[in-house]
């Protein structure tokens, strides 16, 4: 099903990328806000060191918003990665031209992300693996947070099939 992720993580910063890498990926998407970082934050420290950690593993690191530039480019410029943004997910166009800029193509890249109607839907729409986290705050723009209904319900059925991680194909 188009909706559903390839994996599920309690948080971006508990994939298990090693693993990830040895299994061929070289391309990682992030969505920013409720991945990273709360919604509407500056880059942290931990967002910060995990790029750089994954840039020094050998991966291709890009975050790919729906928000204005000047939103995207500063946290992009702070934790040291490519950008795309008004990327329109969850269309395919954004998550293309990240790859296009890492280097990277469908068969090597995955993306990670809290919302399953723009970043998951979005990768699948791309032909990428992705892998949904949990949301790092409850606070969201009133839009965000009537997409969780179904989305909940969406998840409950995913975890009903492939269990609380829900690992299938990606890990």
């Amino acid at each position: 099903m188009r909706l559903f992720p390839d994996a599920m993580s309690p948080s971006a910063y508990d994939i298990d990328y090693g693993y990830l890498y040895d299994r061929g990926y070289r391309g990682i998407i992030f969505d920013i806000d409720n991945t990273l970082v709360e919604h509407n934050e500056p880059a942290t420290e931990k967002a910060c060191l995990l790029v750089r950690k994954l840039q020094d593993t050998g991966y291709r690191v890009s975050v790919v918003s729906n928000n204005r530039e000047p939103r995207v480019k500063k946290f992009a410029d702070a934790v040291g990665c490519d950008y795309v943004y008004k990327a329109g997910k969850p269309g395919s166009g954004g998550y293309r031209k990240a790859m296009e800029i890492m280097g990277t193509g469908m068969k090597d890249t995955f993306a990670v992300g809290d919302q399953l109607f723009t970043d998951i839907w979005g990768a699948s729409n791309t032909g990428i693996r992705s892998v949904m986290v949990h949301r790092i705050a409850s606070h969201e723009e009133i839009q965000i947070h009537l997409k969780r209904i179904p989305e909940t319900l969406i998840k409950g059925i995913y975890i009903l099939l492939y269990g609380k991680r829900g690992e299938r194909e990606l890990l």
